[in-house]
Order: C-alpha cells, then sequence, then structure tokens
C-alpha cells in the first residue's frame, strides 16, 4: 500500500478538459470527466461516499502536468442520474462501471487513488482486476469494516449478521425518526 501525500497540501485548481456522461445500465448513466496532461500517466480518481459525488478540489490531488487525471461521479451520486438512485447500485455494478469507463477512455492501467468510501471501492476493484492497477489510499480515510465496526452498536443483536440490510431498512424506512438516526450513525462513523 503506497500512502499518498499531496504537494502543500493540493495542486492548484483545474477544470477539466472533457467530460461527458456514459450510460452503463437501462436506469443509470454516469458523469465523468478528465484534467491534467491528456498523454500523461492515468490515475482515477474514487469519490467518498457512497452518494457523496466529486468536488472539484478533487482534481487537485495529482500534479496536473503528470498525470491524466479521470474522475466520475459513482452511481446515485453528483451529477450522474438518476440522483440518490439506490437501485441496481451494488459495489459489484461499480466494479463493472469503473471498467466500463477504463475501456471507453482507452486506458490500459492506471493508478487508482480512492479516500473513505472510495478505498473501499479501490480494494474492490484491485481484487477484482489485479492486472489493471496500482492503489493508492488517502491515509486519513482508508475504511474497512471490522467486528468492532461502530456501526453494529445501534443495531440489534439479531440483525447484525447482516449489517447492509438492517441500515437499508432504517434509511429507506417510511419513518424518519429511523431515517434520521440512521443516517446519523453512518455519517459519524470514523473514517
Amino acid at each position: 500500500m503506497t500512502e499518498f501525500k499531496p504537494a502543500s497540501p493540493l495542486y492548484p485548481a483545474i477544470e477539466p478538459y472533457r467530460s461527458g456522461r456514459l450510460q452503463v445500465d437501462d436506469l443509470h448513466t454516469l458523469y465523468w470527466e478528465e484534467c491534467g496532461n491528456p498523454n500523461g500517466v492515468p490515475a482515477l480518481f474514487l469519490h467518498g461516499g457512497p452518494g457523496a459525488g466529486l468536488s472539484p478540489k478533487h482534481r487537485q490531488f495529482f500534479d496536473p502536468a503528470f498525470y491524466r487525471i479521470v474522475l466520475f461521479d459513482q452511481r446515485g451520486a453528483g451529477r450522474s442520474s438518476p440522483l440518490g438512485e439506490y437501485r441496481n447500485n451494488t459495489t459489484q455494478l461499480l466494479i463493472q462501471d469503473i471498467e466500463c469507463l477504463r475501456k471507453m477512455l482507452g486506458i490500459a492501467q492506471w493508478l487508482v487513488f480512492g479516500g473513505s468510501w472510495g478505498s473501499t471501492l479501490a480494494l474492490a476493484y484491485g481484487e477484482a482486476h489485479p492486472e489493471r492497477d496500482r492503489l493508492v489510499f488517502e491515509r486519513r480515510a482508508l475504511v474497512l469494516s471490522t467486528r468492532a465496526c461502530p456501526l453494529r452498536g445501534p443495531i440489534p443483536e439479531s440483525e447484525r449478521g447482516d449489517l447492509l440490510k438492517a441500515y437499508a431498512e432504517r434509511l429507506f424506512s417510511i419513518d424518519a425518526t429511523q431515517n434520521l438516526q440512521a443516517a446519523r450513525t453512518c455519517c459519524r462513523t470514523p473514517k
């Protein structure tokens, strides 16, 4: 694992030189953009969340003179559509989306950089496609679940075998109090 240390702390703000939309299934269309050096070393940025989306600051993690910087809003996030959609939105499908984007852009191999949820997705992508990437993680933001995971605490013991299902039921419940408690717990979880 390589630790990424941005220079002072971010590079100057830049704008994309190219952007577009990529339809990945009947429901989801991804927003993507490229900035930096079109002939540089390809580097993919994976945002946090899930659902957080891109920020212009994410372009500043890389030296734009050296890297061909690729960024995209994951399913249901940012400028991808439909916004907030959770159907057909799994880690495996996100991995497939990354591969679709890589092929569309004609990239053979790239550096994959993620923070928070993006680091988890980068690990999953690296495991599925070890020939395609070199992984880099933000030191403060690597997310790996463990048995001591703080998300377990608010969930009754009988439901802890499937935390994703337990939180999905609460986040998409018609009970607004349950929605808010689940969302706050997820947001407070250390990253």
